[in-house]
């Protein structure tokens, strides 16, 4: 049995999320909140709310343990890009594209 929680369009692009979601991988819930705690990035205080919630549903859904959960599986997919302009020489324009992410992580039990 495992439990997850999912974070929509959190306006942070992917590439930056996957950084920290590598780190905490396989690890044990409280070590992985450590590592978040210490992490100097903008994507590990959105991580740690939502391993937060993810505890959270483990304990109160599953009825399982803190002490025995693990991040089984965590991940990112990219969400919609906003598209926006930013103006440039002789009246032309730039795309600025600003990329959202669909984070999901998985805790389970250890056996």
């Amino acid at each position: 049995m495992e439990a997850k929680a999912y974070l929509r369009y959190a306006r942070i692009a992917p590439r930056k999320v996957q950084i920290v979601l590598d780190l905490i991988r396989n690890q044990p819930v409280d070590k992985a909140i450590a590592i978040l705690k210490h992490t100097p990035k903008a994507a590990s205080e959105l991580l740690l709310k939502l391993l937060n919630s993810a505890i959270a549903n483990a304990e109160n859904n599953h009825g399982m343990s803190k002490d025995a959960l693990y991040v089984s599986e965590c991940f990112v997919c990219p969400g919609p890009t906003l598209k926006r302009i930013r103006p440039r020489a002789k009246g032309s324009a730039a795309r600025i594209l600003k990329r959202t992410s669909h984070v999901t992580i998985a805790l389970k039990e250890k056996e």
